[in-house]
């Protein structure tokens, strides 16, 4: 495990261009080893994971799944709920999130995504402080193995019981405070795709990204949230991933799209359409650099 997991530090380290992942929340109704055949069968390099599947399938047998499929694990979905939002206590979370941690480093995973849990009757200070008690025990963990944690803040509208971090500034000025390259965010740009303020300082956020979670969006913001395939909603997403790649950006970027009229029928043409957007998306800017 540990020769697969330097070689796949040393290929990350070397790339020029992002690569596009998929993520099992997509092909929500496919098993694990059905994701992992038709990603690959696609042309994928990368997969994100969802724990839910490695748990069906079974953790152990899952991580020499994936290892000898040659995809990429870009990010771990998810771990967190410090607030205590998700019915666990604090302390619950905490362990559930080292065991995710170490799962992660066991997947050579890009990182593990945070969900830090919602307000849940606490006011802000509170939750901060309750998320910062569970990262200045997390963040050890994560050293050892070398994965960063990656928050993800949502808009308003889709928080709820997710995350009381519902800006990107905020959640910037969070990961800055603890100055480690193990802690990062997640760029959601079916969260903050519309947000002038938050596009016109890509630059500033580009070193601050763990992953890219890519969904187009139609709709107003919602709790059930309606992710669009890339390139068929009112996100300008050819321009944001430009330029986050022009900003310095060479992490990577993962199709998310989580959509209850997204039919499993539609999967494999979800597959190859969003592959192909990406590669369309970046040829000017491979074509600039070549």
């Amino acid at each position: 495990m540990e020769s697969t997991l330097s070689i796949a530090r040393s290929f990350a380290r070397s790339r020029v261009m992002p690569t596009l992942s998929m993520n099992e929340l997509t092909t929500y109704r496919w098993p694990l080893e059905e994701d992992i055949r038709r990603y690959a069968a696609a042309g994928y390099e990368g997969i994100g994971v969802w724990r839910q599947k490695l748990a069906d399938y079974g953790e152990e047998a899952a991580v020499d799944l994936i290892a000898e499929s040659g995809l990429r694990v870009t990010n771990l979905l998810w771990a967190g709920g410090f607030t205590g939002s998700c019915g666990r206590t604090p302390e619950e979370s905490i362990q559930d999130a080292i065991q995710a941690i170490r799962l992660a480093g066991a997947l050579g995973a890009g990182c593990l995504v945070i969900y830090p849990g919602g307000r849940n009757f606490h006011i802000y200070r509170q939750a901060e402080r309750l998320l910062r008690g569970a990262l200045d025990q997390l963040l050890e963990y994560a050293a050892d193995v070398e994965v960063a944690l990656a928050i993800e803040p949502m808009h308003a509208a889709c928080a709820a019981d997710w995350t009381f971090l519902t800006d990107v500034e905020s959640t910037v000025a969070l990961v800055e405070s603890y100055r480690t390259p193990f802690l990062k965010l997640v760029f959601d740009t079916y969260h903050f795709g519309h947000d002038q303020a938050v596009l016109a300082n890509l630059p500033e956020l580009a070193p601050h990204i763990g992953v890219v979670h890519l969904a187009d969006r139609v709709e107003a913001h919602a709790l059930d949230q309606h992710r669009r395939r890339l390139g068929e909603g009112r996100l300008h997403l050819a321009e944001i991933v430009r330029g986050l790649v022009d900003a310095g950006y060479t992490g990577d970027f993962d199709v998310e799209l989580i959509d209850s009229q997204l039919d499993e029928s539609e999967y494999e043409n979800v597959l190859t359409a969003s592959l192909d957007y990406f590669e369309r998306v970046l040829a000017p800017v491979s074509g600039e650099r070549s």
